[in-house]
């Protein structure tokens, strides 16, 4: 019920707007609606399949690497946990997709994966080693996201646009999870249970900084010049089953390759530490079958039926004359959007889960909602007016956001910081990225890298404030009580 509640909106309205604004072809709305049907069952079998899955091995995880008590193993686990559990994120793989079509190779998938996954390797080693020392997560971010404007003011436009995506997209349906379930398994031993409910939140936030980090780096160093450009094919009517097809076969392997490691780390640390019993242990691989099962069959929906309807529908409404239509309407989508993404169940549960249900999951939700909805309405301005640049966005908005964790409860720091990751996961890097870069190409003078990018880092940022300020209002709320 929950999933059919989530996708349903964003079904219906792009229905109302495909008839009352645009008439795109017949073909294209029903793979749309055949994907909307792969979307429900598949988010479902997948969520299933991180609780009893996903979720127990992260939480075993990080109460194996805390009770060793040693730094080296702490910052080991970490690396290795980082990378593998990167290069197995489906948004990821989605996001550096793109990047190679809008270049034309110019910038090759590969080098995206790696290049992100070393930078999540790196932070998460280092969210692990605050979560086991007690350091402050307002303290960390300050300093990482201090690093990051440092880099930025040597960063060209195209690549700024690409490094804060790439943060916003590894932190998706796969990541989250994992990284979640693996700062509770650590948080969880600590005496202090005020510090164990603090410290479960951040990590996410922590690790999607490595993200940027590196591929600034990398764009500092390389000193390429970036231009794209969408060859926008209108669809005409075609094979309504053949992009499932075809979309199925590279996808199951992908979700393979994203699941083996996490497998493959569960049976070795089976066998040296957690020996859990045997149903447990058949559990969580029934758990695991069930998270395979259900990411295949959400990708293939999201890929075959979602994402060339998000680019065509974005082109069609920017070239309509009222132009305030596609601010509205991408409004709309951000709110109705961030209902469907997987990841965001799962931190909503767990914020309601850690805090004894204080901090309701509705009441997140539906700050996430305006968040996210306000999100992909100023970025389709940064598109219809080309003297906003994302700096203009992100600099303001970054630094509204660190000043907040020095005020707002620090629980809400970091469940803010988490929500900023989650928000943009692989619905946000398919259609909604696929509309902000249709709209691009539609409007002359904006550019494809520059303007059809930056839309999930902006995704990223808007609930780092909202939820602060949710926080802010729980504080005041609390003290009146008193």
């Amino acid at each position: 019920m929950e999933v059919i509640l989530a996708v349903m909106p964003i079904t219906i309205i792009v229905l109302i707007v495909n008839f009352a604004l645009t008439s795109l072809d017949i073909s294209l709305i029903l793979r749309f609606l055949i994907g909307a049907v792969f979307i429900i069952f598949g988010l479902a079998v997948f969520l299933l399949g991180v609780d009893i899955g996903i979720t127990p091995i992260g939480k075993h995880m990080g109460k194996a690497i805390a009770k060793t008590n040693r730094l080296t193993v702490v910052i080991i686990a970490g690396l290795f946990l980082g990378f593998f559990i990167s290069i197995a994120e489906p948004d990821l793989h989605i996001l550096a997709g793109q990047v190679e079509l809008v270049t034309s190779g110019a910038i090759p998938k590969f080098l995206i994966v790696i290049v992100v996954s070393l930078g999540i390797a790196i932070l998460l080693a280092i969210g692990l080693i605050r979560i086991v020392h007690n350091i402050p997560l307002f303290k960390i971010l300050t300093i990482l996201y201090a690093i990051v404007f440092i880099l930025a003011l040597f960063c060209s436009r195209e690549f700024l646009a690409i490094s804060f995506d790439a943060s916003g997209a590894t932190t998706g349906a796969m990541t989250v999870p994992f990284i979640l379930a693996l700062s509770v398994g650590i948080s969880i031993l600590k005496k202090d249970s005020k510090a164990s409910e603090k410290d479960s939140f951040g990590l996410v936030a922590i690790a999607s900084v490595g993200a940027i980090v590196t591929v600034m780096i990398m764009s500092i160093i390389s000193q390429s010049e970036l231009n794209g450009v969408i060859e926008q094919e209108h669809h005409e009517a075609n094979s309504l089953i053949g992009p499932f097809i075809s979309e199925a076969g590279h996808i199951v392997q992908e979700v393979f390759i994203a699941l083996l490691p996490i497998i493959v780390i569960f049976l070795i640390f089976q066998k040296i530490s957690f020996k859990l019993s045997k149903t447990n242990f058949r559990k969580i691989l029934i758990g695991l079958v069930f998270t395979f099962v259900g990411l295949v069959l959400f990708l293939v929906g999201v890929n075959a039926g979602f994402m060339d309807l998000g680019t065509e529908l974005g082109y069609s409404l920017a070239m309509l004359d009222n132009k305030a239509y596609i601010v509205i309407i991408g409004f709309i989508l951000g709110i109705v959007t961030i209902l469907a993404e997987p990841a965001v169940y799962v931190l909503t549960h767990q914020i309601e889960d850690v805090t004894s249900g204080y901090v309701k999951r509705k009441v997140v939700l539906t700050t996430l909602a305006i968040g996210v909805g306000i999100a992909i309405a100023l970025s389709m301005l940064r598109i219809l007016i080309p003297e906003l640049q994302l700096w203009h966005y992100l600099l303001p908005g970054y630094i509204i956001a660190i000043a907040l964790t020095y005020i707002a409860p620090k629980l809400f720091v970091g469940i803010a910081f988490d929500s900023g990751g989650v928000a943009s996961g692989p619905m946000t890097a398919t259609f909604i990225l696929a509309f902000t870069q249709g709209a691009a190409n539609a409007i002359e003078g904006a550019d494809v890298i520059v303007d059809g990018f930056g839309m999930i880092a902006m995704v990223a940022l808007t609930p780092l404030i909202t939820l602060q300020i949710l926080g802010l209002i729980f504080k005041l709320k609390s003290k009146k009580e008193v």
